[in-house]
């Protein structure tokens, strides 16, 4: 049976309804009683679409009790008679507003819902909802998409699983420290963090929550946008502009350096000949040769800049640990550095990137923390390679973070760029500490890269 026809047999059948309890108003002296129930008739309308039945419905039952006054009464109507089915169309038509009014509100809310609907089937952003306990409630297409998982795979499963380490491991102990102090890391401020597809691959992604409060539930609403294609267009340019860097700094090393050091040994052995002769230009040439070992020395110090690290695997420990070295030499600090296991990085673009973000650490923590014990720590583990610089500063509260400073913003680009993450902590009065994280997958090695620089000169 289709759907128009068996609204017309519910229409006729509540009409029939209607007509049935003004028979029985009519033929028993029960009074405006059974005139009452054609209420219920007008309440049974809001099983039909529309407002034109409950409208129709509601003048046919007024034509009813109408009419069954007139035949009882057929000389005068009492008063007490009036006022009792004045009373009963009063209450018909209170249900009959009552009935549109509700029909109006669901009209709106499915209207409203369909819209929501739409916005989800067809936006090109993952949109995840999750209950107070992390438990995922909805996913929409663009993110089943995205994580490779059916909506039924994930639904009632905990968010974790969309997650890989780190996230994972801390996420409970992040919603459980927000539900207890309230203090939110990621709620209202977009980031971008790493997610875990159904096959394990890992991928970055742009992230941005919301807290929604219906009634006594409290739901989040996340918003995802893979950007894998992003960051490699990205580490592609960067990865040009480090090799254009490193082609600069091993011209300066092997073609300027060495040019500079042939002058010098020649300049040096001509102003030992002059002093053996007791020329009276020997120490002009001794204070040229002293330049030209500056300059040799300084076009040798560009050069290790352009290339901090050498492209042996342990190339980025032996840099750290220099730095560690010129920290101590430079601003008069304590500076120590600590290799937790074998570390060992292939690709020395991710090797450059952690290094430059130790050696922003480091200055912070001097011109700005006041720090005179600086701690960098490297560590491996089978999933991640984690970099951190510890100090004992003046440190800054974690509510006033003033994250509008350059380095910062480099510090945070150069970890995204190579698919980690950065994380800065601070309390006031207690120091700083800067924690980079890599996953193991970002550490591959890049093909036909250029000789290694030596590690000292």
């Amino acid at each position: 049976m289709s759907l128009p026809v068996r609204r017309i047999l519910l229409c006729v059948g509540l009409g029939l309804l209607s007509g049935a309890l003004f028979l029985l108003d009519w033929m028993l002296p029960i009074g405006a009683t059974v005139e009452m129930l054609q209420v219920a008739v007008i309440l049974l309308t809001l099983f039909l679409p529309g407002q034109g039945a409950t409208l129709g419905l509601g003048l046919l039952t007024t034509v009813f009790v109408g009419l069954g006054c007139v035949l009882k009464f057929e000389t005068s109507v009492p008063p007490e008679a009036l006022m009792e089915r004045g009373l009963v169309l009063a209450g018909l038509w209170t249900a009959v507003a009552v009935v549109l009014r509700y029909k109006r509100v669901r009209q709106a809310q499915r209207e409203s819902e369909a819209k929501a609907q739409a916005i989800l089937e067809t936006t090109v952003d993952g949109i995840i909802t999750i209950d107070a306990g992390g438990v995922i409630e909805s996913f929409n297409e663009a993110a089943e998409n995205i994580f490779g998982y059916d909506a039924e795979e994930v639904i009632g499963q905990n968010v974790k699983v969309l997650m890989p380490p780190p996230y994972r491991d801390e996420h409970d102990e992040y919603l459980r420290s927000y539900h207890e102090t309230g203090r939110k890391r990621i709620i209202g401020v977009g980031r971008e963090v790493w997610g875990r597809r159904k096959d394990g691959s890992t991928f970055p992604m742009d992230l941005a929550v919301s807290e929604v409060e219906l009634g006594d539930r409290t739901l989040f609403t996340g918003i995802v946008r893979d950007i894998s294609e992003r960051r490699r267009l990205e580490k592609e340019i960067l990865e040009i502009s480090e090799e254009e860097r490193r082609r600069i700094g091993q011209d300066l090393h092997d073609g300027l350096g060495q040019m500079l050091t042939g002058i010098g040994l020649l300049s040096q052995d001509l102003a030992r000949h002059l002093d053996d002769e007791g020329h009276e230009r020997a120490e002009d040439m001794a204070e040229i040769t002293d330049h030209v070992k500056e300059a040799d020395q300084y076009a040798r110090d560009l050069s290790h800049g352009l290339i901090p690290v050498d492209v042996e695997a342990n190339g980025l420990t032996e840099a750290l640990r220099r730095l560690s070295q010129n920290a101590v030499r430079m601003f008069g600090v304590e500076c120590s550095f600590r290799e937790v296991d074998t570390v060992l990085v292939h690709n020395s673009t991710v090797a450059t990137h952690l290094y430059r973000i130790a050696q922003e650490a480091v200055s912070n923590a001097v011109r700005h923390g006041d720090a005179d014990d600086i701690k960098v720590i490297l560590a491996s583990g089978d999933e991640q390679i984690r970099l951190q610089v510890r100090d004992n500063g003046t440190g800054f509260a974690p509510d006033v973070s003033d994250e509008s400073g350059m380095g910062i913003h480099i510090m945070q680009y150069r970890a995204r760029i190579i698919g980690g993450a950065l994380e800065i902590t601070s309390e006031l009065g207690d120091g700083t500490v800067v924690t980079s994280t890599i996953p193991r997958s970002a550490d591959v090695a890049v093909e036909d890269s250029p000789a290694p620089m030596p590690a000292k000169s």
